[in-house]
C-alpha cells in the first residue's frame, strides 16, 4: 500500500487529470476559440467611407473547431448569420491542418483519461508492473499534454500564416470581400493551455511523489549497568 503522503498526491493528480479532461471536451465543443473585428471593405469602398463612416462597415466575427458565427455590417444594418465548419467550409480552409487539429485534441483526451485511470490505480495500491506506476503515469501525461501542445501550435499556425479568419469570413461572399482589422484568441483556446498546463503540474506531483524523504527516527537512550551500580 503506498504510503498517506502519496495517495495524497496521486489522488490530485487524478483530479487534476480529470479538470483536464473537462476543458478539453468543453473547449472542443464551444465556438469561441477566436473573436475578430472585421471591415467590409467593398461597402466602404463604394460610398468612399472616412473614419466616422467606417462603423458603419464593421461587423464582428466568432468561431470554433466546428461552428461559429458573423455579423456583417456593410452599410444597411447588421446581419447575423451562423455557419458550420464541416461538411461544406472545410473544403475552403487547409482541410488537413483543420482535422490534425481535432484529432490531436481527441488523442490528448483518450491519454487523459489513460492518466486518470492510472492516478487512481496508484493511489490504491503499489502496481506490480513499472508501466503501471508513476513511470506510466508520467508517460502519459507527457503525452496528453504534448499532443495538446500540438493543437494550440496548429491552430495558432491555422489563424497566423493560413489567414484562417480571413477565410471564414470571406466564405460564400460572391458580392463583398471583408477585411480582418483585428482578431484574438478566446476563452476555450486558453481552456487548452490551461489544460496542458495541468498535464506538467502533474508530472511536477509524480517527480515529488519519488521523492524518499528521510524519515525523523527518535533514538532511545540505553541505559548502561556497571558493577558499581548494582552494589549501590
Amino acid at each position: 500500500m503506498p504510503g498517506c503522503f502519496k495517495k495524497t498526491l496521486f489522488a490530485l493528480a487524478s483530479l487534476i487529470s480529470f479538470v483536464s479532461f473537462i476543458l478539453l471536451v468543453v473547449a472542443m465543443g464551444t465556438p469561441k476559440w477566436m473573436t475578430g473585428k472585421i471591415l467590409c471593405k467593398t461597402g466602404a469602398d463604394l460610398v468612399n467611407a472616412t473614419d466616422p463612416e467606417l462603423v458603419k462597415f464593421i461587423g464582428e466575427i466568432y468561431y470554433g473547431l466546428f461552428q461559429g458565427g458573423k455579423i456583417r455590417q456593410c452599410g444597411l444594418g447588421g446581419r447575423r448569420s451562423q455557419f458550420t465548419i464541416f461538411p461544406h467550409m472545410v473544403k475552403k480552409l487547409n482541410t488537413g491542418l483543420h482535422v490534425m487539429i481535432i484529432m490531436f485534441l481527441c488523442v490528448a483526451i483518450f491519454f487523459t483519461l489513460v492518466s486518470f485511470g492510472f492516478c487512481i490505480l496508484n493511489a490504491i495500491k503499489v502496481p506490480y508492473r513499472a508501466i503501471k506506476g508513476p513511470a506510466g503515469v508520467c508517460l502519459w501525461n507527457f503525452l496528453a499534454g504534448g499532443f495538446i501542445v500540438l493543437a494550440v501550435t496548429s491552430f495558432m499556425a491555422a489563424v497566423k500564416l493560413h489567414h484562417l479568419t480571413e477565410r471564414i469570413a470571406n466564405f460564400r461572399e460572391n458580392v463583398f470581400q471583408f477585411v480582418i482589422l483585428e482578431e484574438q484568441f478566446e476563452g476555450c483556446f486558453w481552456l487548452c493551455v490551461a489544460s496542458a498546463t495541468a498535464h506538467a503540474v502533474n508530472l511536477l506531483l509524480i517527480a515529488i511523489s519519488g521523492i524518499n524523504f528521510p524519515k525523523i527516527k527518535t533514538k532511545t537512550e540505553e541505559a548502561n549497568v556497571t558493577a558499581e551500580d548494582i552494589m549501590y
